[in-house]
């Protein structure tokens, strides 16, 4: 949970997982909505694969990203269980 953490934290990340959260795309089409290098659309794309919260499934010639819902649930579900304990306590 470490690693999703770390992902989470820079905003370009969170914004590609906003991007995945409507549909699965390219790392062509995320790279339309920065004005950052592909490579570096591309080092992002492999640390949140690398934390687990995106997919990647290789059609033809092109790699398709993935919102991996199911670990970006445990995520939430864990931050909102941290809220609730912190909120019971008050």
């Amino acid at each position: 949970m470490n690693d999703a953490f770390k992902a989470l934290s820079d905003p370009t990340r969170r914004q590609i997982l906003q991007l995945l959260r409507d549909k699965s795309m390219s790392p062509g089409e995320i790279s339309e909505h920065f004005q950052i290098s592909k490579p570096s659309i591309s080092h992002h794309l492999n640390l949140l694969k690398q934390a687990g919260l995106v997919l990647d499934e290789r059609q033809g010639q092109n790699i398709i990203y993935t919102l991996h819902t199911t670990v970006v649930e445990d995520v939430i579900g864990w931050m909102f269980n941290i809220i609730n304990k912190s909120e019971d306590e008050k």
